[in-house]
């Protein structure tokens, strides 16, 4: 098949590395288990094998694992991945208290114990890495003002935390730049001027050409007045109207192509694919569940993966090396 891009388009995939863990249950501050970065060195291989060049955002737990620490650490060695930093408020040192729902989201939190949290996390990535990290997502998503200035503070060249077209009561990214951006520091979800740290969001989209009127319609058949009638899984459906994630954890592969496809009618230049460590291994917290979801996470990255090389002409690399690709092109 003929390539339609006639410039290269960035293939990024971001992986948020963490323990795996019952959600029925409280957050836990201790026993983590972590046994799903086992299974980092086999995925590692199968991306390789591709020449995708994952981000993997670690957290606390994660890293003060010796023996994870030591899987990423080879990993690293290889020179075809990124470690960045990944903020889990529960299982991050210092602690204040048990942790819940609204508090399990860091922009949640004071901002005083988001510093410490970050500077605890930090310090123990650069020792056991031997590098600061550059690249940082939020926990469960989103990002304020308070956070992005310590992400400044503490030498973060590149975060991903926006999660677009998304919103709960948490927590918002509604009317944030769906392309990467330079975010005002001041509100984090518009873009702005400065050069300090820049936005690289996930890929998200609808199946509509117009990205920002399908996105509101959505909300509107959202909409709590109107949501009883179910009109939004109406229009799923019937794929009148679709909201899709460029992840194998919460899209399928056609819908995943068809979404690579309308973003890059659009022009987009770089397409973000996003994953978490703990859904590599069956188990049924994970998004994928029990059904050899190694296999099926694999497979469906390598699918996508193809379609989109036999479409455009692709250069996969990690977020940090999107950003300054990106910002030369800018």
């Amino acid at each position: 098949m003929a390539k339609a891009a006639t410039q290269p388009v960035l293939f990024v995939l971001s992986v948020d590395t963490e323990e795996q863990w019952d959600w029925s249950g409280p957050f836990p501050q201790k026993n983590f288990n972590v046994s799903n970065v086992e299974q980092l060195p086999a995925f590692q291989e199968i991306c390789a094998s591709s020449g995708i060049k994952p981000t993997y955002f670690v957290d606390y737990a994660v890293a003060e694992s010796q023996q994870c620490s030591q899987i990423l650490k080879q990993i690293l060695a290889t020179e075809q991945a990124e470690i960045g930093a990944h903020l889990h408020p529960w299982c991050n040192p210092p602690y204040f208290g048990d942790t819940d729902e609204a508090s399990s989201h860091v922009v949640n939190l004071p901002v005083e114990q988001v510093r410490q949290k970050l500077q605890s996390l930090v310090t123990l990535l650069s020792e056991k890495f031997g590098q600061a990290p550059k690249a940082f997502r939020t926990g469960r998503w989103g990002i304020d003002a308070n956070v992005m200035q310590l992400l400044v503070e503490q030498g973060f060249t590149v975060d991903s935390s926006v999660y677009p077209y998304y919103k709960n009561e948490y927590f918002s990214c509604h009317g944030a730049p769906e392309l990467p951006y330079w975010p005002d520091l001041s509100n984090p979800l518009l873009a702005a001027n400065q050069q300090h740290i820049f936005e690289l969001p996930i890929t998200a989209g609808f199946n509509w050409h117009n990205q920002q009127l399908a996105n509101r319609v959505h909300q509107c058949l959202s909409h709590p007045w109107i949501n009883w009638c179910h009109l939004i899984g109406l229009a799923w459906h019937t794929k009148l109207l679709r909201k899709t994630y460029l992840s194998p954890e919460l899209s399928s592969l056609t819908d995943m192509q068809n979404l690579v496809d309308v973003r890059m009618r659009n022009g987009v230049p770089v397409l973000h694919v996003f994953l978490h460590s703990s859904s590599l291994v069956d188990n049924p917290n994970s998004l994928v569940g029990n059904n050899n979801a190694f296999h099926y996470l694999t497979s469906t990255l390598q699918e996508l993966f193809a379609y989109v090389q036999d479409r455009y002409d692709v250069k996969c690399c990690t977020i940090s090396e999107a950003s300054l690709l990106l910002n030369k092109a800018l």
